[in-house]
């Protein structure tokens, strides 16, 4: 396969030279092009007896050329040996000597992808953590940074299993690599409950029901868990650190971060899947 890219190649390399650099081959050229459109006529029955005499007479210049073509090698035998060569030779040895590394800019294909993103693209399922007790999300701190934070569902079984495990894989990797224990506050919201929280005023949410992807079970709210507490302020450099933490994290896996809205949510994750919300 490679010689006859090589060949081919050749031929045609061959072929620009001698019509650029010899005017009898652009001649030939425009002879056999004319030649061929003589016949076709002939053959739709335009030119009938006298197309024929034509096309003969056009057979019998494209033999001529042929025969100057030979006698044209002949001439310049020296010309064809040397440039043969040269053409070839080195088109062979880059084809037969190619590496993918010899390419600018090129990539290997094998990536390494992390060891836990290339797990749960294996189907791994994650499961999800123990609940947290119901009275640290009622608390003082919770509820003037968070309102009706108490009767939220953190039922993770009433997420999208795609999202969850991906949520779950999320809060795997900042446990380990970072160091910080993430909560879920809340996952899927009921449609009466997002038109609940859109009455409180643009300062809680802007979306009404079926307007949130949490209607759907693509989304969720989650934040930190210190020494027994939820941790959601944003005034907390530790926590601030663990949010932008979490959006990287988030969007290696796929997921969009609130952390980058105009209204900015650092807690906030979503999964956009085409077809789901209704417009």
């Amino acid at each position: 396969m490679l010689i006859f890219i090589a060949l081919l190649y050749f031929c045609l390399a061959s072929s620009l030279i001698w019509l650029v650099f010899f005017p009898a081959g652009r001649a030939a050229v425009l002879q056999i092009l004319a030649s061929l459109q003589r016949r076709l006529l002939w053959r739709a029955g335009s030119l009938q007896r006298a197309g024929g005499m034509a096309v003969d007479a056009g057979w019998s210049g494209t033999r001529l050329h042929l025969r100057s073509w030979r006698s044209l090698l002949r001439r310049h035998w020296a010309f064809c040996a040397i440039g043969l060569p040269l053409i070839l030779i080195p088109n062979l040895l880059a084809l037969l000597m190619r590496q993918p590394d010899m390419l600018p800019g090129y990539e290997p294909g094998d990536t390494v992808i992390d060891a836990q993103v290339a797990a749960l693209l294996k189907g791994e399922q994650l499961v999800p953590p123990a609940s947290l007790p119901p009275i640290v999300f009622g608390t003082r701190e919770v509820e003037l940074v968070r309102p009706m934070l108490v009767d939220a569902s953190r039922n993770w079984g009433l997420l999208h299993p795609d999202y969850s495990q991906r949520l779950l894989l999320a809060f795997k990797i900042m446990k380990e690599k970072y160091g910080y224990d993430m909560a879920l506050l809340e996952g899927y919201r009921s449609p009466a409950r997002q038109d609940a929280l859109a009455r409180m005023g643009s300062a809680v949410t802007n979306a009404r029901a079926f307007q949130s992807w949490h209607q759907y079970g693509l989304a969720a709210d989650c934040a930190f868990w210190r020494d027994g507490k939820i941790v959601i302020s944003e005034k907390d450099p530790w926590a601030m650190r663990g949010y932008q933490l979490y959006g990287e994290v988030a969007e290696s896996l796929g997921l969009t971060w609130g952390g980058r809205w105009t209204m900015m949510d650092f807690g906030h994750t979503e999964l956009r899947l085409r077809g789901v919300m209704r417009r």
